[in-house]
């Protein structure tokens, strides 16, 4: 008995209706484009308004899939015996109604004359303002703007953004650059509100942007533009403040149906079905709002999805004949624009033990093979198999037994080994599954509103489709797919970046830290001893909140520097030497 069909099977009579009601048969070439060029047409239509995560949008998106999956015939296997499987993530931010604020006798205007900054925390503050130089405490450095003598509390405390030696790469005080970080400090001296503002001509003004990935703080943080700061030339004038962010959790849903040969392993094969909306974080659109509708990424996966289990489940085809070495979990994922919300959440809640899992498969941005039929597939260390197969397929391999062989040696194939990178397949690498990843190359449209139907290629989405096939005969012959780790270029480090802890993030994690999801061997977190799970909340003298205070930190280091790292792990606050 398979005990992933245990205690989630569907009875008996569920699954013959869905069987009864949903035979797939058997399409021709011409039949399958047209398939295949319908589901695109639908997902990337204005209707579903760009497929955001938590949207009315995405919802129509995963009705559409889980009633294809219907048809076919697939069991359901997400929630409650259906094909949903719902998440909670935070949103995007957005500013709410009541932000006011009053200087003395001056009215302010929100975004004119200042601005919240994304860890403000909500709520309505009167009190004096009391300046305090900096906000920054490092008397070993001989610089102490809050002494324990003063008190801050129930006072609106204003802040520079500069420092004593000002802002730049040298400065002996670049630990303590990090606003945030001062926010907190005088929060927990009981100020009631910090008001940032910039006196330092050669300091640039803090980023506005909200992002769900900056968590808040307990009291309102703002930042005054331009000359406002010399409204508190005399100290204790009074500051009456409202601030409203309003911060709200979303439901997506990732779609899961089983196709169950009675096989003791599973092979996953994955796509994302959301996508930015009208044009959120990640877009690289400038101008109005516009709708992206995103056909290649990554309607062109989904719909690739949507043939793979037509064609499986088709027994008088020749991919469905030879399909029962293997059940077949099929996944459109929500939230991998977010950070790869959907399966980080799926891997970590599996309607399929991973034991039972054999590898995974994912499909992003397949619909623009170019004329030199260009084909990445990347993650091919994460099996010593992988490399084998790949070149038994320079062969003809029969796939179809009405329809003749494919030969791989019709496209032209980069690979890479490295099992962690941008989209879904990471998050299988790194709970030990076999994981590729198969993509046709990034272009012009890449995440704008050009990145329409009408330039997909679905000559090529049928080509890859049946080297997929033809992949899944050739591994249904073979054992269980061995796993093996993959040396990994640094994600973290980008070029703003001098050293890496060698960790995968876990960007779905909204507690007080950083969540390590992944390490590589050999790096800093690895020879340190930390481990997948630890949350990383202090790194050398840096409080570590979130992502953004992580990042920051990091590029205060250079390589050789040796610091502390301290980390939650099961409640308990260890702490290691970790050295760049």
């Amino acid at each position: 008995m398979n005990t992933h069909r245990n205690p989630r099977a569907l009875c008996t009579a569920t699954v013959l209706l869905f069987h009864l009601v949903g035979t797939a048969q058997s399409l021709t070439d011409a039949e399958t484009l047209d398939q295949m060029r319908y589901d695109v047409r639908y997902l990337a239509s204005d209707r579903l308004e760009g497929r955001e995560s938590g949207t009315p949008g995405e919802k129509l998106a995963v009705d559409y899939i889980a009633a294809k999956y219907g048809n076919v015939g697939l069991m359901p296997y997400g929630d409650d015996a259906t094909y949903l499987q719902a998440f909670t993530f935070n949103a995007e931010p957005e500013l709410g109604t009541a932000n006011a604020m009053q200087l003395g006798r001056k009215h302010l205007k929100l975004e004119e004359d200042y601005y919240l900054l994304p860890y403000s925390g909500n709520g309505s503050v009167f009190g004096k303002v009391m300046k305090m130089g900096y906000g920054i405490s490092a008397p070993e450095l001989g610089n102490d703007d809050l002494p324990d003598s003063v008190s801050l509390k129930d006072r609106v405390v204003a802040l520079s953004i500069s420092s004593p030696d000002g802002i730049h790469p040298h400065s002996k005080f670049l630990a303590y650059h990090n606003l945030q970080a001062r926010a907190q400090k005088a929060a927990d001296r009981g100020a009631a509100a910090v008001l940032f503002y910039n006196d330092d001509p050669a300091t640039e003004a803090p980023d506005p942007r909200l992002s769900a990935k900056v968590g808040p703080l307990s009291i309102p943080v703002l930042f005054l533009k331009g000359d406002s700061y010399q409204e508190m030339a005399i100290d204790g004038n009074p500051c009456v403040i409202s601030a409203d962010i309003k911060r709200e959790k979303r439901t997506a849903y990732n779609v899961v149906g089983l196709l169950d040969n009675g096989a003791p392993n599973v092979v996953v094969i994955g796509a994302h079905l959301d996508h930015l909306g009208y044009g959120a974080e990640g877009s690289l659109h400038r101008g109005e709002p516009a709708i992206h509708n995103g056909a290649d990424d990554n309607a062109s996966g989904v719909a690739v999805l949507l043939q793979l289990a037509r064609d499986l489940s088709d027994k008088e085809s020749g991919a469905g004949q030879q399909a029962h070495a293997n059940d077949y979990l099929f996944v459109a994922f929500s939230g991998e624009e977010k950070g790869l919300y959907g399966s980080n959440y799926w891997t970590k809640n599996p309607t399929v033990p991973i034991s039972e899992i054999n590898y995974m498969i994912n499909m992003d941005m397949v619909g623009r093979l170019d004329s030199a039929r260009h084909l990445a597939i990347s993650g091919t260390g994460t099996s010593p198999l992988w490399d084998s197969v790949l070149a038994e397929l320079r062969k003809p391999v029969p796939i179809r037994g009405k329809r003749g062989a494919f030969n791989a040696d019709t496209l032209s194939i980069k690979t890479s080994a490295g099992g962690v990178g941008p989209s879904d397949h990471t998050s299988f690498y790194l709970q030990g599954v076999p994981a590729i990843h198969f993509f046709t190359g990034t272009h012009a449209d890449y995440h704008k509103p050009s990145d329409d139907e009408d330039k997909i290629n679905y000559e090529g989405m049928l080509r890859i489709t049946r080297f997929i096939e033809s992949m899944l005969t050739r591994l249904d012959s073979k054992p269980k797919l061995p796993f093996t780790k993959t040396e990994e270029a640094n994600k973290e480090d980008a070029p703003r970046f001098k050293v890496t802890l060698g960790v995968v993030p876990d960007y779905m994690f909204d507690g007080k830290g950083m969540r390590i999801d992944g390490l590589t061997e050999g790096k800093p977190a690895a020879n340190a001893g930390l481990k997948v799970g630890d949350v990383v909340v202090k790194l050398g003298s840096l409080e570590i909140t979130d992502m953004m205070s992580y990042m920051k930190a990091l590029a205060v280091f250079n390589k050789g520097d040796t610091a502390k790292v301290k980390v939650m792990r099961d409640g308990q606050a260890l702490e290691a030497d970790v050295t760049f």
